[in-house]
């Protein structure tokens, strides 16, 4: 797999100008060109295609905290938590007195929040602080549809929800259910309803970090000339050619050659299922075919 560099003082080679002996940090300004054309073709491929190594699996358990405290009606604030360890303004609140779609607003000390909606009754009660808002990974980019699990209960997620059902969901009567709903907002994935259990969930999504550091961290551009990437070198090479001609205005002699090796790139990408022209169904579980023909259920 070629560095940075490599690919650089290849593309230039072909092209017949100066081989520059760095990239990065040079002053130069067509190597700075080639350096931002490079990552501009970066970025592009990670867009055009799903590559297989850019899928990726994000997987979480849903977390919760169940504390005594005071309330008082018409009061917002819930005074003597016996814990209020990590909670914000992502964290629901169940419990007597609590309206639906009560959060947390702000996390005043270890013994006290203020929530977004004020209390319907008074006294010292037991309270779930659910975590329904989870950050997206920090290489997220665009979801793979229909991954989206609760691998506890063994069901898919149902969404993403719009925001008509999103606010029928969080102000209706009926509100909860065992299924988990999901909407990706604000950029955060949210659950509905508030879980007072921990869920092993997760999605697969497309990452944006398609370059890689010498020590094999992925990242979302070059930023050293030892940095590679998952694109094949040749694809690199000819994109780089096909997108310095361009920006300096000569032309295109290099585009049926890079848009061959991106097809090869394409088809060559993890794979392809086996399609079949007569597909049959699979019998994996008991159908038709394992019944006798006479003496059933003897």
């Amino acid at each position: 797999m070629m560095t940075l560099l490599q690919i650089v003082q290849a593309a230039t080679g072909e092209l017949g100008i100066p081989t520059p002996n760095l990239v990065v940090g040079v002053n130069n300004t067509d190597t700075v060109q080639l350096l931002r054309l490079l990552n501009g073709l970066g970025r592009r491929l990670q867009q055009e295609y799903i590559w297989q190594a850019l899928c990726t699996e994000y997987r979480f358990n849903t977390q919760f905290l169940v504390a005594t405290g005071t309330t008082t009606s018409g009061s917002a604030v819930v005074t003597a938590l016996t814990d209020t360890t990590g909670l914000d303004s992502t964290y629901a609140v169940i419990g007597t007195g609590m309206n639906t779609d009560t959060y947390v607003l702000t996390n005043d000390s270890a013994s006290q929040v203020t929530l977004n909606q004020p209390a319907t009754a008074s006294g010292t009660v037991e309270l779930t602080f659910c975590k329904t808002k989870y950050p997206m990974p920090a290489d997220y980019d665009r979801v793979q549809d229909d991954t989206q699990w609760d691998k506890t209960q063994h069901w898919r997620l149902i969404g993403p929800v719009t925001a008509q059902i999103w606010s029928w969901l969080q102000s209706g009567y009926i509100s909860t259910g065992p299924r988990i709903n999901f909407r990706q907002l604000g950029g955060m994935l949210q659950i509905w309803p508030a879980l007072s259990a921990a869920h092993y969930l997760g999605f697969e999504y497309i990452s944006n970090a398609w370059a890689r550091n010498a020590a094999g961290t992925a990242q979302g551009s070059f930023l050293l000339d030892t940095d590679t990437c998952i694109y094949p070198d040749n694809l690199m090479i000819t994109g780089l050619k096909v997108a310095y001609q361009k920006a300096k205005g000569l032309g295109s002699d290099y585009v049926d050659e890079y848009n061959t090796a991106l097809s090869i790139a394409f088809g060559s990408d993890g794979g392809s299922a086996m399609l079949s022209m007569n597909p049959g169904q699979l019998n994996t579980l008991i159908n038709w075919n394992n019944l006798p023909d006479s003496g059933y259920g003897q």
